[in-house]
């Protein structure tokens, strides 16, 4: 009956984004065809980044990283997620924990590479002449490397914590995916542990990229700031545009999320925010670096006109 670690329950029923009816068969053509967008747009920046000899730079090296964590990220729960639109989703306890250590990990991927893309955008407006031998190929490698063996660690950590809970009778999961804070109140013993690893680990995770990143704009502003002419700034600012439209939504709704405190959290608005980083972020990231930048457009102009 029970599984190896203890637990009573052997599955979980996710509840989804709404339990209204009417509500379903929309919200699943909605997301439906969001998914379709970030998978088609992820997966073709990666190919176009990986054809095109000329965007084999540092900004591109971290942008096809991050089309790579948004694509997988994407689809480790969307598909789990329709189908709460359609029927009663269950999910197996192994498949729930398979889920948070996987969401967890590209979660806090992300983050990194998004506070290593600062860094980068740092060096290119504000030491433009050191920029190929600060941004060698081993100084990106080593940023990307380490922004994955920090999630790896993060992930090992929220997912080990969780399997040492026993959850005996509750067995509904008031989200569309299996989420540490919706998946911690459920369980039957103390979730103090886990709550003060969220807390501590969560707290590591927004303040130091956003210490990075907040430090690395103050530079590039003031050296936007200096420049003489309009057009030179207006180009500065469009290269930043894009990161900074991406960081503004994943934090803000990463916060708003886990940093609330405890009595007014409500599940239902957490749900409605976690689409922000989960739905909305890997959707416009490949929108926003693409539609806006004239050298990826060159890219697609140049592939096309190879295959046709």
């Amino acid at each position: 009956m029970a599984p190896g670690n203890g637990s009573f329950v052997t599955q979980f029923i996710l509840v989804g984004l709404t339990e209204c009816p009417d509500l379903q068969l929309p919200l699943f053509f909605l997301f439906l065809e969001m998914y379709i967008i970030t998978v088609l747009g992820n997966l073709g920046l990666i190919m176009l980044i990986g054809l095109n000899s000329h965007l084999q730079t540092p900004m591109y090296f971290f942008l096809f990283n991050l089309s790579l964590i948004d694509l997988c990220y994407s689809s480790v729960f969307t598909p789990k997620m329709l189908t709460s639109f359609l029927s009663k989703n269950i999910i197996s306890y192994q498949g729930c924990m398979t889920q948070l250590y996987f969401f967890c990990f590209f979660v806090i991927s992300e983050c990194y590479v998004l506070t290593s893309m600062a860094y980068d955008r740092y060096v290119a407006i504000c030491n433009p002449l050191l920029y190929n031998i600060v941004m060698s190929p081993k100084v990106c490698s080593n940023l990307v490397f380490g922004s994955y063996f920090i999630a790896f660690s993060n992930a090992i950590a929220h997912t080990g914590c969780m399997l040492r809970l026993t959850f005996c009778d509750a067995n509904t999961i008031n989200h569309y995916l299996c989420e540490i804070l919706p998946v911690l109140q459920l369980s039957c013993t103390s979730t103090h542990v886990n709550e003060l690893v969220v807390f501590i680990m969560g707290s590591i995770n927004v303040f130091v990229p956003s210490l990075t990143i907040f430090i690395s704009y103050g530079f590039i502003v003031c050296s936007i700031l200096h420049i003489s002419s309009t057009e030179g700034r207006s180009k500065a600012f469009r290269t930043c545009s894009s990161h900074i439209i991406a960081i503004s939504l994943f934090f803000g709704s990463g916060s708003f999320t886990y940093f609330q405190p405890s009595s007014a959290r409500s599940m239902n608005e957490g749900k409605v925010s976690s689409v922000f980083y989960t739905n909305v972020v890997p959707l416009l990231n490949p929108l926003a670096y693409s539609l806006r930048n004239k050298d990826v457009k060159l890219a697609l102009r140049k592939t096309l006109h190879r295959i046709f």
